[in-house]
């Protein structure tokens, strides 16, 4: 979701201001999040093969106890960030599939079918190239892997082509991006899920519902839910489904419907402002930068609070408000435990080992491949349109970006092995395959005309490289 950076100024700057100002110009650009996640796996391959690698293996493994005397529980950090964290990132991804399915990219069969065929291609086919490589053993848990694509990084890579990259195109890799989230989150909950306490679920199920009551009778405030969440959650832990799969089904219960809606939200708030500005020439009691506002004026800016709580919903409300959590600090977070991958014993094997070798090649390939091909195989019969003013040159390189695996695949990788070797191999592959699909993907979006005048007119190359 985009955040606004209001252009108004205090009346008096304050020395705070000039160090929060350019943070939060950093933190209102779409790549940022992208780029502080980079920076956190950087820092985590750093860590692991530096002379403290010891203690920062240590500090994941620090253990935490949260709860009561007699009701608790004593996991690692690791754990916490992990089965905690994760949980709340993936009640954001809730967040926004339930936007897309009612109001955004998804909610229309027409709208949905190129990108709902193209995500199936990008799961189908890298899944089928690992299974290839992998048939055997521990290592055939790991199918799964390539399939997903991590929204953050692949929106931020397509946020620093700008006007490069059309509006479609980010609208069609949004919506295969999140198709990919679905199925990720229906592989955790489905193949990752070994033993079940069916009294726990159905627990979980059964406040689910109660949210879904909350939802029909019109309850808005915040607390509510965010009490029977944690109970939800708590029921999931315990009932062998990872717990991160009860934030999706959390989100799928909170609220979309507004109480004002914004032809409302604007005459409310001139009368109000009206109000406010009319109490002026009664003088407010000033002095310095402290001001004392009317009886009215207060009323007036409450009412105004209230107004802007009823025009916007309360999934939009939570979204915009976990939004920059997830993005700069629960992400991250994750990276910097999970990303770290320890060389010292070389790489040359884990470069070729089955594992390694699918997970590249699913994401790398099979991404591509299975995105476009499905694609074109959709326009062709019928089934869907390609956006306007967007080429399949473009297609080809928002599907690259789609190999740019990390945070879910990193996620499933936790999930699917419990080898440190298949694990560290699986990692290794994340990493250099994410980056190569990046990197690949972003060249051939910033040069997308020239390489479309190369396959069609190759004597206009030069004409093409002087525009």
């Amino acid at each position: 979701m985009q955040r606004i950076l209001s252009p108004f100024r205090p009346n008096e700057e304050q020395p705070i201001d000039r160090l929060l100002i350019p943070i939060q110009r950093f933190t209102h650009q779409e790549a940022s999040g992208g780029i502080l996640l980079l920076i956190a796996a950087v820092a985590a391959m750093a860590l692991i093969n530096s002379p403290f690698h010891h203690a920062f293996e240590t500090i994941w493994e620090t253990h935490f106890i949260i709860g009561l005397p007699d009701f608790n529980y004593d996991k690692s950090l690791h754990h916490w960030i992990n089965d905690g964290l994760m949980a709340v990132f993936f009640f954001v991804v809730g967040l926004e599939i339930k936007r897309s399915l009612v109001l955004g990219e998804l909610a229309s069969v027409r709208s949905a079918a190129l990108p709902v065929v193209a995500a199936i291609g990008g799961m189908v086919v890298p899944a089928a190239i690992y299974l290839a490589l992998n048939t055997g053993g521990e290592a055939s848990r790991g199918w799964g892997i390539p399939m997903a694509t991590d929204i953050a990084f692949s929106l931020g890579v397509l946020a620093l082509l700008g006007t490069r990259a059309p509006l479609p195109l980010k609208v069609f890799l949004t919506a295969f991006a999140i198709v990919d989230d679905i199925g990720a989150i229906t592989v955790i909950a489905v193949f990752f899920t070994e033993t079940i306490s069916w009294s726990n679920l159905g627990t979980g199920f059964a406040f689910l519902a109660v949210l879904a009551v909350l939802n029909v009778i019109g309850v808005r405030n915040s607390i509510p839910y965010i009490l029977v969440s944690i109970v939800i959650w708590i029921s999931f832990f315990e009932s062998g489904v990872h717990a991160t799969v009860s934030g999706v089904l959390i989100a799928m219960m909170i609220p979309m419907r507004v109480r004002m809606d914004p032809h409302q939200f604007v005459q409310r708030g001139r009368a109000l402002m009206d109000l406010f500005d009319s109490d002026r020439s009664e003088g407010n009691a000033r002095r310095g930068s402290l001001a004392l506002m009317t009886e009215r004026q207060t009323g007036a800016l409450h009412g105004l609070e209230e107004a802007s709580k009823e025009v916007i919903s309360p999934l939009q409300r939570f979204e915009h408000i976990l939004h920059p959590w997830v993005a700069f600090f629960i992400m991250p977070i994750f990276a910097l435990a999970n990303a770290g991958v320890y060389l010292a014993d070389g790489v040359g094997g884990s470069l070729i080992s089955p594992v390694t070798l699918g997970i590249a090649l699913g994401l790398v390939v099979g991404k591509p491949v299975g995105i476009v091909l499905f694609a074109w195989v959709a326009v062709k019969l019928g089934i869907a349109a390609l956006p306007n003013r967007i080429s399949w040159t473009q297609i080809t390189g928002a599907s690259l970006l789609g190999g740019i695996g990390f945070t879910m695949a990193i996620f499933i990788t936790g999930l699917a092995f419990m080898d440190p070797g298949l694990i560290a191999q699986s990692k290794l592959a994340i990493l250099i395959a994410s980056l190569v699909a990046g990197v690949l993907g972003f060249l051939i979006l910033r040069y997308h005309r020239q390489i479309e005048v190369r396959v069609e007119k190759p004597e206009n190359v030069q004409a093409a490289a002087r525009q």
